[in-house]
């Protein structure tokens, strides 16, 4: 792949640099500190911005690595040469020798316990409707069969295993992202998870990797004050009421996207409680100081609702 020379231009200034820190997590501390010391980088016009420029960065040269993996591996396979046939010889074979001429070890997925349908003892007052929905795991969301979930209010990573007997290589590997659809599996094979998504997604920031021979993709909620029941419609949906905040990271959103969710998470406790939620409150309280200053009224006919 031909690199631009725009492109190549500061690779010997900063190979120099990068040769005088020992590992990457101190070259990015010496960046981000020169960012912060000679620029307005996190403070000036663009502040709320800063971690999105960051991101968009790394996503636009992540996926750019992947593909250039991907059309090496596919070069690589084609362009090996076929070996030509060997005589058949008889050989003792040794311990040592057995123990060289062993298969490669191939990558286990780790298998997670399956999620568990809500105690519907423990259930309060107002979510019958939670009946017969999963118990969140760790991460706010799911394991299934053939795949698992996790999600905070921005962001969702899947997880989706190939119980196979080789080494998956990104070249054996389909995947369709679409904006309301998902299809996840092995060329030649049917899809391990295919279907509707739950909710859309932005597909220009999908990313997926191979991780111990399973497909990991992590996807931008479309909607980012919403907790997900499930990737795929028809899944089995967990109780959204029993999400826990604290998981979600709330300090990483904006003040405005903040106190948006912070006033969902509080209504939503509300009517789980038959309480009244914010704008019950404050119409009520609106509604009474018109009535305080207007005693000379008659209100105990009034309806409110």
């Amino acid at each position: 792949m031909v690199v631009p020379d725009e492109e190549l231009k500061f690779d010997n200034m900063l190979m120099h640099i990068a040769q005088q820190h020992n590992g990457i997590e101190p070259l990015f501390d010496t960046f981000f500190g020169f960012l912060r010391r000679k620029t307005d980088f996190y403070t000036g016009a663009q502040k709320n911005m800063s971690q999105t420029l960051v991101m968009n960065a790394f996503k636009k040269h992540h996926n750019q690595a992947v593909k250039e993996q991907t059309a090496k591996e596919e070069s690589d396979h084609f362009d090996k040469p076929i070996p030509k046939p060997e005589p058949a010889t008889i050989e003792e074979i040794t311990t040592e020798g057995a123990k060289a001429s062993a298969p490669p070890v191939v990558p286990v997925p780790e298998k997670e316990e399956l999620s568990k349908p809500v105690d519907e003892s423990k259930l309060e007052e107002g979510e019958e409707s939670e009946k017969g929905k999963l118990e969140p795991n760790a991460g706010n969301g799911a394991n299934y069969e053939n795949y698992s979930f996790t999600q905070t209010l921005e962001e969702l990573e899947v997880k989706i295993p190939f119980n196979v007997n080789f080494k998956v290589k990104s070249r054996d590997c389909k995947v369709d992202i679409k904006e309301k659809s998902l299809s996840v599996g092995l060329k030649g094979h049917d899809p391990v998870v295919k279907g509707e998504l739950y909710s859309k997604i932005l597909t220009d920031e999908a990313l997926w990797h191979l991780e111990d021979n399973a497909v990991v993709l992590t996807l931008e909620k479309f909607n980012k004050v919403e907790w997900w029941g499930t990737i795929i419609k028809g899944d089995d949906e967990i109780s959204t009421k029993k999400v826990q905040p604290e998981n979600s990271k709330l300090a990483d959103l904006d003040g405005e996207t903040r106190s948006m969710v912070e006033k969902m998470m509080y209504d939503q406790r509300q009517k789980a409680a038959g309480l009244p939620t914010s704008d019950d409150a404050k119409k009520a309280d609106t509604m009474k100081r018109f009535m305080d200053q207007h005693p000379e009224m008659d209100f105990s006919k009034c309806k409110w609702g």
